[in-house]
């Protein structure tokens, strides 16, 4: 910007807070030169044949150029999940698994078709005003509509991860309600509303999610989530993943990044508090099952195997079971339980 004369600095600094394409920036007195040179320092990004602020964070200019290129369109699906900090995952080996690296815009029914590319997705449907807020500048489809799109196109394992941290960030079961309702007769509507029927705000991680929904696919009995125990003096301060008070059996999920550390005598004190925590779990008589990504993505494994047989162990232990309770007070299971 330092070669630019003030006037000619000050309009386009204004200009590119928001994406503007060549034709712009040439009237505001730049040149191709100065926009080459501009790049090259960052200054300036350039995407979907537009230019914006280089200080601006790349995947949010990303969205907005290419929500610029397409006028009349509102990011959606993945990308305004994405923006309103909830999770997605998608199983990479499924055929066809969508491109959610992609920006993701809807635009309304009346256009043309739809368009499926490797960085752009559109997709026409009806946007009533009460489905579309706004991210800085960019009209976004609301959180609601965002989740209830998702839990239309994907398969239910994919979809619950979205549900369920939507849930727990604060999308109100009122609004996707309301959003299903003002798509009752859309594709992929019933799945929509099973998944969404499915939902639990206590699910803590993507592995849970897919987790709860592999034990109902395998017709399991649906278990308490984040319960605690209590040891005769004192709530334990652990909580466990999933709970079968029926069958006296815990069941954790063990995502690898619990085990991360930047250094080997860190990890083996990780895996110390974690057979410590494993031993005084144990000490209330119940089962226990730990499983990882793994058991719960591959077809051949195992874990629900595992389950069965420990709930089989549970039922047959004597004495009295452990007195345990939800570890979040608005749960209706967070009173005081001897399952």
């Amino acid at each position: 910007m330092d070669r630019l004369a003030d006037d000619v600095r000050l309009r386009v600094l204004e200009l590119v807070r928001t994406p503007r394409d060549r034709q712009v920036l040439l009237a505001a007195g730049l040149r191709d030169a100065d926009l080459r040179r501009l790049l090259r320092r960052r200054v300036l990004q350039h995407h979907h044949g537009h230019y914006i602020d280089g200080r601006l964070d790349e995947g949010l200019a990303r969205i907005a150029c290419a929500q610029a290129s397409h006028p009349g369109s509102v990011v959606s699906h993945f990308s305004a999940v994405r923006l309103a900090g909830l999770r997605s995952w998608t199983d990479s080996r499924r055929p066809a698994a969508p491109p959610t690296s992609a920006t993701w815009l809807t635009r309304p029914a009346a256009t043309r078709r739809n368009q499926r590319r490797a960085d752009i997705v559109v997709r026409r449907a009806a946007l009533e005003p009460v489905d579309v807020s706004r991210q800085l500048w960019l009209p976004v489809t609301s959180p609601a509509r965002s989740v209830v799109d998702l839990a239309r196109a994907l398969p239910f394992r994919e979809a619950i991860v979205t549900v369920d941290h939507a849930l727990r960030s604060g999308v109100s079961l009122d609004d996707l309600e309301g959003a299903m309702e003002r798509q009752f007769q859309w594709p992929g509507i019933r799945r929509a509303r099973t998944t969404i029927g499915f939902g639990d705000p206590r699910a803590e991680s993507v592995l849970e999610s897919i987790a709860r929904s592999v034990f109902a696919v395998a017709g399991l009995p649906g278990p308490i989530l984040q319960a605690q125990f209590w040891d005769g003096y004192a709530w334990m301060p652990e909580r466990v993943d999933f709970w079968w008070p029926e069958f006296r059996t815990i069941g954790e999920a063990d995502g690898l990044a619990k085990y991360d550390s930047e250094s080997p005598a860190e990890r083996r004190r990780q895996l110390r508090r974690s057979y410590r925590r494993d031993q005084r779990l144990s000490d209330r008589a119940v089962e226990l099952v730990h499983f990882g990504w793994e058991d719960v993505l591959d077809p051949r494994s195992d874990v629900i195997a595992r389950l069965r047989a420990a709930f089989a162990r549970g039922r047959s232990r004597p004495g009295d079971p452990p007195i345990w309770r939800s570890a979040d007070p608005h749960d209706p299971t967070h009173d005081l339980h001897a399952a």
